[in-house]
């Protein structure tokens, strides 16, 4: 397979799925539930990132180039519908054993984000979601004290820093908490009952 023809492809993937995410923000309804549209191109995004996957092995650098490694751990953080795909991912990178920060880094993300959706404590608070005050804030972590030394490890900067970052982030997006807070978490649970998440 030629890389640099799977390099192309998993950047329009990528380009593909963030095009989507600003027409969702634009017109305010990204915070609204999963999008039937985006649940759609995130699961088939991940359905050929895995065929490309089983067919060179992980996107490395080395084989496709940062920028289509990048994008092809975007897609992987946003293949939410596949969770086998993501834990059969998250495998293959800590398998690489890269000592490389960038590395560490999109590991740490991937492991918060399998485990917020599994609903257990996140190790680096990566993953935020509204709260019922409207504040954007990180799901479950296990202690902050703890938390910030691993991100501090990976040279990520603090949560409490991060907590800032998300909500200057959500403003200048005009993105708000979802009306109803309580139905959008129970349709949550019950979606991650049907793709597999939690039992």
């Amino acid at each position: 397979m030629n890389y640099k023809v799977v390099a192309g492809i998993i950047i329009r993937m990528r380009d593909e799925d963030l095009t989507l995410r600003d027409q969702l923000i634009e017109s305010g309804i990204l915070e609204q539930g999963y999008n039937k549209e985006m649940e759609q191109l995130h699961n088939k995004n991940a359905i050929m990132l895995e065929e490309i996957i089983n067919k060179i092995g992980y996107p490395t650098i080395d084989k496709v180039g940062k920028e289509a490694n990048d994008a092809a751990w975007l897609v992987i953080q946003h293949s939410i519908g596949q969770p086998v795909f993501m834990k059969k991912c998250l495998k293959l990178l800590e398998a690489e054993n890269n000592d490389d920060i960038s590395s560490k880094r999109k590991i740490a993300y991937l492991s918060d984000r399998i485990a917020a959706f599994e609903n257990r404590p996140q190790l680096y608070g990566t993953q935020f979601d509204w709260n019922e005050h409207g504040d954007l804030r990180p799901k479950q972590f296990d202690d902050l004290a703890k938390v910030n030394q691993r991100r501090n490890s990976i040279g990520l900067n603090t949560l409490e820093e991060q907590i800032k970052i998300m909500q200057d982030q959500a403003k200048n997006e005009n993105r708000c908490a979802p009306k109803d807070l309580k139905k959008r978490a129970q349709e949550m649970d019950d979606w991650k009952r049907k793709v597999g998440w939690i039992e």
